[in-house]
């Protein structure tokens, strides 16, 4: 192959970014063709990185495992998806170790795993069910018609999340408000700055006095380990709480639309992991950039290049789940990637199942009558945010 020859090969295989856009159908309709090209297609991102798109769930999973891909954003070429900011680094935010590798990465999840198991979920199952109670009780009492994701499917993991880091109710909208600077793509980066100093202030006077006052909540357990400092404590709390409330409120939104329309599949069994997969809203967040050279797909990805293994894209891939844009709760269990892959696959896997199954049996036990307040064509998703999600979801009863 000739060197104009490889240019135009190169040419012909840059796709647009697939950023989800107003109107259209989610996953994005490009996924399905990106699949169908022999080798992979690349785009450029925001932050002006040139970023290899995996859309074959194969090509994910092995993306997820690999050695020469590297979550740390410090590295020169790490894909931002962003007009402005991105993931943070260790020197911006010490402690956010979602962008650590092994080994620093495992020191993280070693102090909290046991905090997160199925086991420990199981045992604080009567705890987060009495705050969706108490989220359902306050919902009926606001009366209908209401916004079920401001009114019940955000305070549900939040409260959930502050309860388990020992963050007080009453500073739930403090957060509320700052996380979801964090989590729009469209935010500038002085209003980033400004939410990160906030949440970050506030974490560094709970983990003051948590040193004084133990209790039996995260933060006191971060301080207990003796291996992490204080600074690392507030990074790694900082990520708990994004990830802790974006990612169950917006699963337990769209899961809700879902149900209202389908309530022969309350209670049933294959739900939630049906759920996870089919909507699939964090598609966006496990980019890499490639520290070595290294294949995937047949494509030789050279250090330095950017990778965006598309989680939406894996699990709407048909070689690996039949008939995948069909909603099915009966379909075998497990192999979706809705949590990741690998060494980073999501810590608090088990915590979200939990909030929404009995986020899903309070709701339709308490209100068996509760309907969309609006067309289904009508509903503002989050188009601008780093996850899939819905904006509102006006309902009545």
């Amino acid at each position: 192959m000739t060197a104009a020859q490889r240019q135009d090969d190169a040419a012909a295989r840059r796709v647009d970014f697939p950023f989800r856009r107003p109107g259209e159908s989610f996953p994005p309709p490009g996924y399905a063709e990106y699949r169908k090209r022999e080798g992979l297609v690349w785009s450029m991102m925001p932050g002006g990185q040139r970023v290899w798109l995996l859309t074959r769930y194969e090509d994910v999973r092995a993306a997820l495992t690999h050695p020469h891909l590297s979550s740390d954003s410090r590295h020169d070429g790490f894909p931002t998806p962003g007009r402005t900011g991105g993931a943070p680094s260790q020197t911006q935010i010490p402690g956010w170790f979602a962008t650590l590798d092994p080994p620093e990465h495992d020191r993280y999840r070693k102090v909290l795993l046991h905090d997160f198991t199925a086991r420990r979920m199981k045992e604080l199952r009567p705890r987060i069910r009495q705050v969706v109670e108490d989220c359902v009780e306050s919902l009926i009492a606001k009366g209908s018609p209401a916004d079920l994701v401001a009114d019940f499917a955000v305070p549900v993991p939040s409260l959930v999340i502050c309860e388990l880091l020992g963050v007080p109710r009453a500073d739930r909208g403090f957060f509320e408000s700052r996380i979801s600077v964090l989590v729009t793509l469209s935010a500038t980066d002085d209003q980033r700055d400004r939410a990160t100093t906030e949440l970050l202030r506030y974490l560094s006077r709970m983990i003051t006095i948590k040193q004084r006052r133990p209790g039996d909540d995260l933060i006191s357990v971060m301080i207990g380990s003796g291996a992490l400092t204080p600074m690392e404590i507030g990074g790694a709390a900082l990520l708990l709480l994004i990830a802790g409330q974006e990612t169950t409120a917006n699963n337990i939104a769209l899961g809700a639309v879902t149900l209202m329309s389908h309530r022969e599949w309350l209670g049933d069994d294959g739900i939630v992991e049906e759920l996870l997969r089919f909507y699939s809203v964090a598609d966006l967040v496990p980019l890499r950039v490639a520290v070595a050279d290294l294949e995937i797909g047949g494509q030789l990805i050279r250090a330095g290049e950017g990778v965006a293994p598309l989680v939406a894209a894996a699990n709407y891939d048909d070689t690996r789940f039949a008939c995948p844009h069909a909603f099915d709760p009966h379909r075998p269990a497990g192999g979706h990637m809705a949590f990741g892959h690998g060494r980073h696959k999501c810590l608090g896997q088990h915590l979200v199942r939990v909030e929404m199954e009995l986020a899903y049996r309070v709701l339709f036990d308490r209100l068996p009558t509760l309907e969309l307040a609006c067309p289904a064509e009508e509903l503002p998703y989050k188009d601008d945010g780093v996850l899939y999600g819905l904006a509102a979801l006006p309902v009545r009863w």
